[in-house]
């Protein structure tokens, strides 16, 4: 299958980006990642990037087959970094046969990343609880609707669960499903990564050792 545009490829290949914005130093950066995280985040926010709490979540099956999708942070701390999908997806399934995962946030109008490894675990009910009942209304209804990453006839299908759902439960409360939920990845590792002239980029990784966590510089 050709292109429409018989540029593209060489365009691809041609494509270059140098990145001139700041640093990242050792010796000035937060000794927690937990923090050295906040500060770049809260950055991404201030400087009104589009989802900043947008994240790539990696996980695999008990075999290593890996698979990537795009989730939305909506908690993060000591405890973990906590997202929320239906545990019966693909990668609610991946995390039930192997725990290990991975996240990615990429910022790129301020030239960052940051790679995050751990284990994931499902965080208590109470909390998924609290969080589905502060979701859109359409948003409670549609977890209902979905059998998420399932094979389905048509958009028609879901269309037509979905008004009749949003008919049987006007103006009633809506549960959480007993199938969605939360999941808390625990980091293992951090990688923050800096653009800089070059090629040459600051790429700090920290290692958690005991209780503190180990800080080294990594070639680009």
């Amino acid at each position: 299958m050709q292109s429409d545009n018989p540029n593209l490829k060489e365009l691809v290949h041609t494509l270059r980006h140098d990145y001139l914005t700041t640093t990242l130093e050792k010796e000035t950066a937060r000794q927690n990642p937990f923090e050295q995280f906040e500060l770049w985040l809260a950055d991404a926010v201030e400087k009104q990037l589009y989802e900043p709490n947008a994240m790539v979540l990696s996980t695999a099956t008990a075999v290593g087959k890996p698979s990537s999708r795009v989730v939305l942070l909506r908690g993060f701390g000591e405890s973990g970094f906590v997202f929320y999908t239906n545990y019966k997806s693909r990668k609610g399934l991946e995390i039930e046969e192997n725990p290990n995962a991975a996240l990615l946030f990429y910022w790129a109008e301020i030239e960052r990343q940051v790679r995050i490894e751990g284990t994931i675990a499902k965080i208590n009910e109470e909390d998924s609880d609290a969080y589905f009942a502060s979701r859109p209304r359409e948003s409670r209804i549609g977890a209902w609707t979905s059998p998420q990453s399932c094979v389905i006839e048509s958009r028609d299908v879901l269309e037509k669960k979905f008004n009749e759902l949003a008919r049987q439960w006007k103006e009633k409360s809506i549960a959480r499903p007993p199938e969605w939920g939360g999941y808390a990845l625990k980091p293992e590792i951090f990688e923050f990564w800096q653009g800089r002239e070059s090629r040459l980029h600051d790429r700090l990784l920290y290692t958690k050792v005991k209780s503190d966590w180990k800080i080294e510089r990594l070639a680009p």
